[in-house]
Protein backbone atom coordinates (compact mmCIF):
# COMPACT_ATOMS: atom_id res chain seq x y z
CA UNK A 1 0.00 0.00 0.00
CA UNK A 2 1.10 3.01 -0.76
CA UNK A 3 0.81 6.65 1.01
CA UNK A 4 -2.40 8.54 -0.07
CA UNK A 5 -4.74 5.07 -0.58
CA UNK A 6 -7.06 4.49 1.05
CA UNK A 7 -8.60 0.82 2.32
CA UNK A 8 -12.22 0.63 2.66
CA UNK A 9 -12.94 -1.92 5.72
CA UNK A 10 -16.81 -3.23 6.31
CA UNK A 11 -18.68 -1.29 8.76
CA UNK A 12 -18.44 -2.72 11.52
CA UNK A 13 -22.46 -2.68 13.31
CA UNK A 14 -21.53 -2.46 16.61
CA UNK A 15 -25.63 -2.35 17.86
CA UNK A 16 -26.16 -5.66 16.73
CA UNK A 17 -25.85 -8.86 18.94
CA UNK A 18 -26.23 -9.59 22.71
CA UNK A 19 -26.14 -6.20 24.99
CA UNK A 20 -23.85 -7.13 27.90
CA UNK A 21 -24.96 -4.93 31.42
CA UNK A 22 -22.86 -6.71 34.17
CA UNK A 23 -20.54 -9.56 34.43
CA UNK A 24 -23.34 -11.94 35.16
CA UNK A 25 -26.40 -10.24 32.93
CA UNK A 26 -26.16 -10.34 29.05
CA UNK A 27 -29.21 -9.29 27.22
CA UNK A 28 -30.00 -11.78 24.10
CA UNK A 29 -30.38 -9.78 20.97
CA UNK A 30 -33.81 -11.61 20.36
CA UNK A 31 -35.11 -9.77 23.40
CA UNK A 32 -34.24 -6.36 21.85
CA UNK A 33 -36.96 -4.57 19.77
CA UNK A 34 -35.96 -1.72 17.69
CA UNK A 35 -38.32 0.27 15.81
CA UNK A 36 -37.07 3.42 13.49
CA UNK A 37 -38.61 6.75 12.59
CA UNK A 38 -37.51 9.90 10.91
CA UNK A 39 -36.13 12.65 13.51
CA UNK A 40 -35.66 16.23 14.01
CA UNK A 41 -32.56 18.43 14.21
CA UNK A 42 -29.55 18.19 12.52
CA UNK A 43 -29.35 16.59 9.15
CA UNK A 44 -30.05 18.97 6.38
CA UNK A 45 -32.43 18.05 3.83
CA UNK A 46 -31.58 13.86 4.73
CA UNK A 47 -33.84 14.26 7.76
CA UNK A 48 -36.83 14.33 5.79
CA UNK A 49 -35.68 11.23 4.07
CA UNK A 50 -33.81 9.04 6.39
CA UNK A 51 -35.08 6.85 9.68
CA UNK A 52 -32.17 8.09 11.83
CA UNK A 53 -34.40 8.01 15.07
CA UNK A 54 -33.97 4.90 17.50
CA UNK A 55 -36.46 3.48 19.93
CA UNK A 56 -34.76 0.26 21.59
CA UNK A 57 -37.75 -2.07 24.01
CA UNK A 58 -37.22 -4.51 25.69
CA UNK A 59 -39.22 -6.37 28.69
CA UNK A 60 -36.74 -6.17 31.63
CA UNK A 61 -38.52 -8.17 33.99
CA UNK A 62 -38.61 -10.87 31.70
CA UNK A 63 -34.98 -11.43 30.80
CA UNK A 64 -33.21 -14.53 31.69
CA UNK A 65 -30.79 -14.77 34.12
CA UNK A 66 -31.88 -12.36 36.52
CA UNK A 67 -32.49 -13.56 40.08
CA UNK A 68 -35.72 -12.65 42.39
CA UNK A 69 -34.28 -10.35 44.25
CA UNK A 70 -33.09 -8.50 40.92
CA UNK A 71 -36.02 -8.45 39.39
CA UNK A 72 -38.00 -7.16 42.06
CA UNK A 73 -35.10 -4.24 42.19
CA UNK A 74 -35.72 -3.84 38.54
CA UNK A 75 -39.67 -3.20 39.00
CA UNK A 76 -39.23 -1.54 41.52
CA UNK A 77 -36.67 1.27 40.57
CA UNK A 78 -38.13 1.05 36.75
CA UNK A 79 -41.93 1.22 37.48
CA UNK A 80 -42.36 4.33 36.73
CA UNK A 81 -40.62 3.91 33.23
CA UNK A 82 -42.22 0.70 31.96
CA UNK A 83 -45.10 0.87 30.07
CA UNK A 84 -47.22 -2.90 29.97
CA UNK A 85 -43.68 -4.27 31.10
CA UNK A 86 -41.32 -2.79 28.26
CA UNK A 87 -38.89 -0.21 28.54
CA UNK A 88 -38.21 1.89 25.95
CA UNK A 89 -34.96 4.11 25.11
CA UNK A 90 -34.93 6.71 22.49
CA UNK A 91 -31.71 8.33 20.76
CA UNK A 92 -32.39 10.71 18.29
CA UNK A 93 -28.93 12.88 18.60
CA UNK A 94 -27.12 11.24 16.27
CA UNK A 95 -27.20 12.18 12.22
CA UNK A 96 -26.33 8.35 11.76
CA UNK A 97 -29.10 5.85 12.46
CA UNK A 98 -26.15 3.20 13.44
CA UNK A 99 -24.52 5.35 15.82
CA UNK A 100 -28.22 6.28 17.34
CA UNK A 101 -28.58 2.43 17.93
CA UNK A 102 -24.79 2.71 19.79
CA UNK A 103 -26.34 5.57 21.98
CA UNK A 104 -29.42 3.82 22.91
CA UNK A 105 -27.87 0.52 23.72
CA UNK A 106 -25.44 2.10 25.80
CA UNK A 107 -28.29 3.73 27.56
CA UNK A 108 -30.63 0.91 28.03
CA UNK A 109 -26.87 -0.47 29.34
CA UNK A 110 -26.54 2.00 31.70
CA UNK A 111 -29.93 2.26 32.66
CA UNK A 112 -30.27 -1.07 33.95
CA UNK A 113 -26.92 -1.36 35.62
CA UNK A 114 -28.33 1.54 37.73
CA UNK A 115 -31.38 0.20 38.14
CA UNK A 116 -29.69 -3.53 39.10
CA UNK A 117 -26.99 -1.78 41.91
CA UNK A 118 -27.59 -2.93 45.31
CA UNK A 119 -28.90 -0.09 47.54
CA UNK A 120 -26.24 1.65 49.34
CA UNK A 121 -25.61 0.48 52.95
CA UNK A 122 -27.76 3.11 55.72
CA UNK A 123 -26.24 6.02 57.16
CA UNK A 124 -25.08 5.12 60.85
CA UNK A 125 -26.37 7.86 62.83
CA UNK A 126 -23.46 9.06 64.74
CA UNK A 127 -23.23 11.84 67.38
CA UNK A 128 -21.81 15.11 67.24
CA UNK A 129 -18.17 15.38 69.02
CA UNK A 130 -17.86 17.63 71.90
CA UNK A 131 -15.36 20.06 70.13
CA UNK A 132 -18.06 20.20 67.50
CA UNK A 133 -20.29 21.19 70.15
CA UNK A 134 -18.19 23.69 71.66
CA UNK A 135 -17.37 25.36 68.07
CA UNK A 136 -21.29 25.58 67.41
CA UNK A 137 -21.76 27.30 71.05
CA UNK A 138 -18.60 29.52 70.87
CA UNK A 139 -19.29 30.45 66.76
CA UNK A 140 -23.33 31.74 68.18
CA UNK A 141 -21.82 33.50 70.75
CA UNK A 142 -20.16 35.31 68.78
CA UNK A 143 -22.68 35.91 66.74
CA UNK A 144 -24.43 37.57 69.58
CA UNK A 145 -22.00 39.66 70.60
CA UNK A 146 -21.82 40.83 67.02
CA UNK A 147 -25.98 41.50 67.08
CA UNK A 148 -25.15 43.37 70.36
CA UNK A 149 -23.01 46.07 69.06
CA UNK A 150 -25.62 46.78 66.45
CA UNK A 151 -26.98 48.62 69.11
CA UNK A 152 -28.08 52.85 68.27
CA UNK A 153 -26.01 55.77 69.30
CA UNK A 154 -26.54 57.53 72.72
Amino acid sequence: MTLGQTVRMPAVDDAAGDLPVTGSLVVPAAALSWRFSRSSGPGGQGVNTADSRVELSVAPLELPGLTDPQRARLGQRLGDRLVDGVLTIAASEHRQQLRNRQAARERLAAVLRAALAPPPPARRRTKPTRGSKERRIEAKKQRGQLKKQRGGWD
